[in-house]
């Protein structure tokens, strides 16, 4: 088991959500076999207690530090503002919402060990089963669709990109997210594009996952994503991954 792990949530008015996802990972942490960790939450402008809440936490808790965006800024940018400033061996990013448990970070763990890997994925497509709660069929098709588009586009031989639940080694997360150049919805695509093209094996491991209700992500945004497919294949073209 590597030996300390830092947690990123991004959070966009977050408020009446966050203090319970906190409290969970934090008794998570109780009774797992990582000796030290800590939690950041990367705040995107929002409007609401959002900050109050975090800071809150903080306050009683050494392991938690509160990170703000210049205004909103897109969740690809509270990712790899997060992910910069992790200090220990390897780094998790996750959604707010705990739409997948954060216990499944021992599965990718374990895959990130025993296949000697420096990134490992949570999917949902690998075992559709292990979803309790689905999305609308418009979204579970339109996801599905998007992961063909990309797999056409750029390549990458994974089922699902789009699940925000991903572990780095730290040195490979700060090449990576360094590299990243998208802020908003397309931006796991190129950061394991980049992950990629450096060289680095990523296992793609099969996690719970139930959808949580109040996504920000709008139909416009989904849109816009596969836009940025494009814009990966014209920024690997020019070379700005090297």
């Amino acid at each position: 088991m590597p030996q300390s792990i830092s947690i990123v949530i991004p959070a966009f008015n977050e408020e009446s959500r966050l203090p319970d996802t906190l409290r969970k990972i934090e008794q998570y942490f109780v009774t797992s076999q990582w000796p030290e960790h800590e939690i950041i939450v990367v705040d995107d402008g929002s409007t609401d207690g959002t900050v109050k809440a975090a800071e809150g936490f903080a306050a009683a808790n050494a392991n938690i530090r509160v990170l703000r965006n210049p205004g909103n800024r897109g969740k690809g940018y509270s990712v790899r503002h997060g992910m910069l400033e992790a200090r220990l061996e390897w780094c998790l990013f996750s959604d707010a919402d705990l739409s997948t448990p954060i216990a499944e970070l021992d599965k990718l763990a374990a895959a990130a060990r025993r296949d000697n890997v420096p990134v490992a994925i949570g999917s949902r497509a690998l075992d559709r089963s292990l979803v309790g709660v689905h999305q609308s069929a418009f979204r579970e098709m339109s996801g599905k669709f998007f992961n063909a588009v990309m797999q056409v586009t750029i390549g990458l031989p994974i089922k699902d990109t789009q699940c925000g639940f991903k572990l780095f080694r730290r040195d490979v997360a700060r090449e990576a997210f360094s590299r990243q150049t998208l802020e908003r919805w397309g931006f796991d695509v190129e950061v394991l594009f980049i992950a990629r093209q450096l060289g680095h094996r990523i296992a793609e491991v099969p996690v719970r996952w139930d959808n949580a209700e109040g996504s920000k992500l709008s139909i416009w945004s989904g849109a816009t994503a596969f836009l940025e497919l494009a814009k990966v294949r014209l920024n690997s073209l020019r070379g700005l991954y090297n």
